[in-house]
């Protein structure tokens, strides 16, 4: 891993060439085989010591010494853990010690060390790292779950401080638009837009416009005008998705014009909707892992749909089938027929698309509901856009 800071505390040619090979130095990990000369020491050794004691050895491919050359290690001893863990985060930036955080608990399977308080007040939060807890959830003690609700709090204010406010104002502004009436009585004109979309019909010789077209809004402003029903895969896969899932049905529950139900599945459906006001509670709802039955929840889901032609219904799942495949066509071609606006994403995280179901991702196409990978930042535009029901923003 290559890193950058001062030079001070290396032993070498000076200047520009000293910079260079002490970059070389970081990157190759020292001994015999990186070709340098260049030693380090001070801040630069003890950096090289945290990166050793992750990727050095054997552990793992891409490892930074042959095999059998002296190692740090973090082994399993929590102490050793939780000194390295302050290490990371003196030496590096948080998105480098998040990503070394989750390469520690992929490559030396340090998970089960979650469990313990006094590792999860030394780690970085961050969305995976929430998702590795609630896969833990069930194994976790009880004098853990405090430390680790209190780390998944953090997570969801930073999300929700993130996205909410952008949110809230996009999809808003999508509701006023499709309340506007096109025959409105005085009091409901919107004047000012009434004005512009008029403004062809201009007589200058009276200094006035005529307005042929009238735009209003709809007279029940704060009533419920949408459902949203926000049906997300809870396979471990989907971990990120999951964490994003919830704090945007969270912010969509706190809209009054905007009716949101939230249903997660493997296997079994669960309605997590009287949950909504705190994600938290939510994230701590479900249970990352098992099996998947897209069919069976998307039936649960259609069974609640009372105005489908105001109903957007957002399935977050890679598309990977357990239960009856062509019956789960059915229902998505069925609740379109019926004027349900059907939203299909294979992930909603910063990484992109994850492995999915191509096969399925294509069937959903053919009935017009196209599958894609969507970034929490795209998310507001793609609801926008599904509650307008015009084209679907995608990327």
């Amino acid at each position: 891993m290559a890193r950058t800071g001062g030079s001070a505390g290396v032993a070498g040619p000076d200047g520009e060439g000293a910079e260079r090979l002490r970059r070389w130095r970081m990157v190759l990990g020292g001994g015999e085989a990186d070709g340098t000369g260049c030693a380090l020491s001070g801040r630069d050794a003890a950096m090289d010591a945290a990166l050793d004691a992750l990727y050095a050895g054997p552990a793992g491919s891409g490892s930074r010494r042959a095999p059998g050359e002296r190692s740090a290690g973090l082994g399993g001893s929590a102490p050793k853990v939780a000194r390295w863990l302050g290490d990371i985060r003196t030496y590096f930036p948080a998105p480098v010690v998040q990503v070394m955080q989750r390469d520690a608990i992929e490559r030396l399977g340090l998970s089960s060390l979650l469990l313990e308080p006094e590792m999860l007040e030394a780690v970085e939060p961050d969305v995976h790292l929430v998702g590795t807890l609630l896969s833990l959830n069930k194994a976790m003690p009880e004098t853990t779950k405090e430390t680790a609700r209190a780390v998944v709090r953090t997570v969801v204010e930073q999300v929700e401080k993130r996205l909410a406010a952008r949110t809230r104002a996009t999809l808003t502004g999508a509701l006023d638009r499709s309340a506007r009436i096109s025959r409105p009585r005085h009091h409901d004109i919107d004047w000012n837009r009434t004005i512009r979309a008029n403004l062809k019909n201009y007589l200058p010789e009276y200094r006035t416009v005529v307005p042929e077209r009238l735009i209003g809004y709809g007279r029940a402003a704060q009533s419920v005008k949408k459902e949203v029903i926000l049906c997300i895969d809870q396979s471990g896969s989907m971990a990120a998705s999951v964490v994003y899932a919830s704090v945007f049905g969270a912010v969509l529950a706190s809209m009054r014009s905007i009716a949101t139900r939230l249903v997660v599945f493997d296997t079994a459906v669960v309605d997590l909707t009287d949950q909504l006001d705190d994600p938290v509670d939510v994230l701590f709802g479900t249970q990352l892992g098992g099996g998947t039955d897209i069919n069976r929840a998307l039936a649960y889901c259609q069974s609640r749909i009372t105005r489908p032609a105001d109903t957007v219904v957002v399935l977050i799942s890679d598309l990977y089938e357990g239960g009856i495949r062509n019956e789960m066509l059915k229902r998505v071609a069925a609740m379109k027929g019926a004027g349900v606006e059907f939203v299909a994403l294979l992930a909603l995280s910063d990484e992109g698309a994850p492995a999915y179901d191509r096969e399925h991702a294509a069937a959903l196409a053919a009935l017009g509901a196209p599958a894609f990978a969507c970034t929490p930042d795209l998310f507001p535009e793609v609801m926008a856009a599904a509650l307008e029901k015009r084209p679907l923003p995608l990327p």
